[in-house]
């Protein structure tokens, strides 16, 4: 349902300092999302890591008063050029990460299609998708933040 105040489409790029492969590395370390993440809660991994098959759970806590379930169940995973999975529980859809060479670093590229399925979640969206919006954005935000945290103290 793209265009649903239910749906959030999301699509960008970030540049890194290390080659793919290096990136790669430092997300295999599933089992540490949480700490570099502090809005990922009660996470487990079933599975072996980064392999197809692999289910990712645990709770989204956003800047606003709700929480989420979610359930990520890796589809394709080729180290160390991308990651296909789809989503689910409080949140729906399908994600990708691709990552690339560039100039003496890398370039990851992000996108998702999610809907909301969460009932006060969809309630919130019906009259204030621009605030669920800046949640979800505020949430990526720190994703990349604490992935760059993370990626500078693992590089000598």
């Amino acid at each position: 349902m793209p265009g649903s105040p239910y749906v959030i489409d999301f699509q960008r790029s970030y540049r890194f300092p290390v080659p793919p492969a290096e990136v790669w590395s430092s997300i295999e370390d599933v089992e540490d999302f949480p700490t570099w993440w502090g809005w990922l809660g009660h996470f487990r991994v079933i599975g072996d890591g980064l392999q197809p098959g692999s289910v990712l759970e645990g709770t989204v806590t956003p800047p606003l008063p709700y929480r989420m379930r979610v359930r990520v169940t890796l589809d394709q995973c080729r180290r160390p050029e991308r990651i296909d999975a789809t989503v689910g529980g409080d949140l729906t859809g399908q994600a990708l990460l691709r990552l690339a060479p560039a100039d003496a670093g890398s370039e990851v590229a992000v996108a998702w299609t999610i809907e909301m399925r969460q009932r006060a979640m969809r309630a919130v969206a019906r009259v204030a998708h621009p605030l669920l919006r800046w949640g979800h954005d505020r949430v990526v935000e720190s994703t990349v933040a604490g992935f760059r945290q993370h990626l500078a103290a693992a590089t000598p």
